[in-house]
């Protein structure tokens, strides 16, 4: 009789001691191609082994003898649906089904094994995970965030990891919440096809936001607690200058949420500080450069940037670098020329053209413009300089979009942080600094992994900002929960603020670099914010929303309905289905939710549903998991928006007209001459990331819905060569923002009984 099971016979010798053979036995446990585990007893070793700690570290789920404590209690108290069940009591049991008769029969060992390996592959689905979810206990009305995030207990990560099929030594424990993900699990899963991929963005939001973050979440919980699919979420760390500014924690919200909340919002494995010192250490590597060069005659510089070392000079590798880009090709520093010398030693940096500024994960209006070298030991070499946040770093963007740990030490060493006086272009190779920045994110570059309040898994890594940067998570945790998910399985990944913003990115900058190709896209709406967009009034941060947006109006509505109309235009640029979700509030009507599902369909979206997870978790998303696993099977035609070989100016005009509607664009002088600059130093064929209000289509935030008639002004283009983007500045955008006149630091505050975070969100 062939029933389909393949059988190995793993023989250990004589002499294995009790750690071989635990270790055999966890090897056993943690590869995904073997389904069950018998251990021969008695062990037939001349060490002595304690049996009972053998059994045990066979996992229960693998266990086809039932010896495990776990298993054999479950079967004497007759919990027969939740263990496995070893082949003689199965055979007695189904004899007494068979017979009526409590008696035992003797049957051939064989049929018994074969009865029960038949049951277990009856049961068993080939790359499903057997992943316990937890039960939400809803209340109404809904609680705070931070009473819903305590009240669920979560489950430890290392059992998350190893339910979504994580080996223990490829995960890294930071406390009993969260993880690291090595990168070899890219090498071990690199012929596993990957899952479908989804991509969650919005209509142009509201100061208040629309509900991206909690939407991805109960889009995840519902696929995955609810509709019993493997599913990851990939979302992006949040800054702190929001999280204790203006917009408070960012890890969903109501009852979809990534848990444990305070772990999320604040320092959560110290990523954003990696990025901090990193590029900090940049910044005081050209001012210090620019200093020594003008208080040094050239052989002082060359002997100090070569020092002796035991009687003789010898450059390091990365001096080795900047010699061979220079076209020197000589590795005794005795045998440089004077020519030579100076062209190695210079830099030449021209102080105008640096490009590379301080950043702080804190929001700080004061330090938008500042004056550095004001000390006396900086002998009056002064000057002009600013600070950004550190999410809109270039190191973060390089985080986002790199592939391997060689990749990001080859997009480090690219970063351009100025222009010398001949006019070639200085980076921190030349700077001699990118690869102690490379050990600085060496842990950074590994994927953090948590969870949703229903046990559903989460990575979250890397957070730049969608406005200013290029506002999507991380290529490396996209690729690596692809493939844990298997190709029934989906892993959704959050576009910042509207689709003319980080969708357009997603797809033009995050897919071109990763090769990766969407399924589906979910655009959330909002009905107060399309009646915003219909020409409500002024919606304020920490203001009660005026009555227009709590009452029902279906004209003011659908009005605002151009705005969503034009977001699943921009969407189906790029050839890929459009789910549209309505995040329901409390407030909103049955005809307004009816009006909104009826104008997105009726404007070329594959499907719109209505969705309250919310207030439901991911039972209130399961019309919106269900219209996306339709979607994933749809057609799709997936295109760039442009070609990468086109002009600078030219990308810039695409986007502008196709996305936001624009006439036209103006390059104002200083981004003509950065067009002109950055074409001559070869970088004219990056793509474009514009640097653009999130609150209108257009250049100005107070124009709501479909703006038309404007010409966009680009004001100043920067070149981000590392992370591999052109970014243009639209209109006047600070890169790091201001505290409000209340931030939200008022309310968060530190339990010294209980250890507990209050007030976050």
């Amino acid at each position: 009789m062939q029933i389909g099971i393949n059988a190995t016979h793993l023989r250990l010798p004589k002499t294995a001691t009790e750690e071989e053979v635990l270790h055999s036995i966890t090897e056993v446990n943690e590869n995904s191609s073997v389904h069950g585990l018998i251990v021969q007893l008695p062990l037939d070793s001349i060490h002595k082994i304690d049996t009972e700690k053998v059994t045990n570290a066979v996992a229960p789920e693998k266990d086809v003898d039932g010896l495990t404590s776990i298993n054999a209690g479950k079967l004497s108290r007759g919990d027969l649906g939740d263990c496995f069940i070893p082949c003689t009591p199965n055979g007695c049991m189904e004899l007494i089904r068979q017979t009526g008769k409590h008696r035992k029969r003797h049957l051939k060992s064989v049929l018994l094994k074969l009865l029960s390996a038949k049951r277990f592959l009856e049961g068993h689905q080939p790359g499903k995970w057997n992943i316990s979810c937890t039960k939400l206990n809803l209340q109404k009305p809904v609680p705070s965030d931070i009473v819903i995030s305590r009240s669920c207990v979560p489950k430890p990560i290392d059992r998350l990891a190893r339910e979504v099929g994580l080996l223990s030594d490829e995960v890294e424990l930071y406390g009993k919440t969260k993880a690291k993900v090595q990168l070899s699990i890219v090498k071990r899963l690199q012929a596993q096809p990957d899952g479908k991929y989804v991509v969650v963005t919005g209509i142009t939001p509201t100061p208040l936001g629309e509900g991206k973050s909690t939407t991805t979440i109960g889009l995840v919980q519902a696929l995955g607690a609810h509709m019993n699919l493997n599913v990851f979420a990939c979302v992006r760390q949040p800054s702190q200058g929001p999280t204790f500014g203006i917009k408070g924690g960012a890890a969903g919200g109501g009852y979809s949420q990534v848990i444990p909340m305070e772990e999320f919002n604040l320092h959560l494995t110290g990523d954003i500080h990696a990025i901090t010192a990193a590029n900090n250490l940049v910044a005081a590597a050209i001012d210090a450069r620019m200093f020594h060069e003008s208080t040094q005659s050239d052989k002082a510089l060359y002997n100090r940037l070569v020092p002796l070392s035991g009687g003789q000079r010898k450059f390091s590798p990365i001096q080795i670098n900047r010699l061979r880009k220079l076209g020197i090709e000589k590795t005794d520093p005795s045998t440089l020329t004077e020519e030579e010398i100076t062209r190695f030693a210079r830099l030449d940096i021209d102080p105008s053209s640096v490009t590379w500024q301080r950043v702080l994960d804190t929001n700080d209006r004061f330090l938008r413009k500042i004056t550095i070298g004001q000390s006396p030991t900086e002998k009056g070499y002064t000057r002009e300089a600013q600070f950004d946040i550190t999410v809109a770093s270039e190191i973060m963007a390089v985080l986002a979009l790199t592939s391997s740990l060689e990749d990001m030490r080859q997009r480090m060493a690219k970063m351009v942080v100025a222009t010398s006086r001949s006019g070639q272009p200085i980076t921190t190779e030349d700077l001699g600094v990118s690869g102690a920045l490379t050990v600085l994110m060496k842990d950074a570059i590994k994927p953090n992994l948590m969870q949703t309040l229903e046990g559903t898994p989460v990575f979250v890594h890397a957070g730049p900002f969608a406005n200013i940067a290029h506002g999507n998570s991380s290529i490396l945790a996209d690729k690596i929960a692809l493939k844990l998910v298997g190709p029934e399985g989906f892993v959704v990944t959050e576009a910042g603020f509207g689709a003319d913003i980080g969708m357009e990115k997603f797809f033009n900058i995050k897919c071109r670099y990763s090769g990766l190709r969407p399924h589906v896209v979910v655009l959330v709406a909002t009905v107060r914010a399309l009646k915003m967009h219909g020409g409500g009034p002024t919606v304020t941060a920490g203001m009660p929303l005026p009555k227009e947006y709590v009452e029902e109006n279906l004209e003011l509505l659908e009005k605002g309905c151009s705005n969503m109309r034009k977001q699943i235009e921009n969407a189906q640029h790029f050839g890929v289905p459009v789910v549209v979700a309505v995040n329901g509030f409390k407030t909103d009507t049955e005809a307004e939710l009816d009006l909104v599902c009826s104008m997105a369909k009726a404007a070329g979206a594959y499907d719109a549903v209505r969705c309250s997870h919310w207030a439901e978790g991911g039972a209130g998303a399961v019309a919106l998991g269900q219209a996306v696993q339709r979607a994933s099977g749809a057609p799709s035609n997936f295109k760039f928006l442009y070609d990468l070989e086109l002009p600078i100016a030219d990308k810039i005009r695409i986007i502008a007209q196709k996305i936001y509607g624009a006439d036209d664009i103006e390059l104002l002088p200083e981004a003509q001459h950065k067009v002109e600059l950055y074409t001559k130093q070869g970088f004219g064929n990056l793509p474009i990331c514009m640097a653009k209000t999130h609150l209108s289509l257009s250049h100005e935030a107070d124009k709501k819905g479909v703006p038309t008639g404007f010409v966009l002004p680009i004001r100043d283009i920067r070149a981000s060569v590392g992370a591999g983007f052109l970014f243009p500045l639209v209109g006047t955008m600070p890169t790091i923002p201001g505290l409000p006149t209340r931030p939200c630091f008022y309310d968060i505050d530190l339990d010294p009984e209980t250890e507990q975070v209050n007030g976050l969100f």
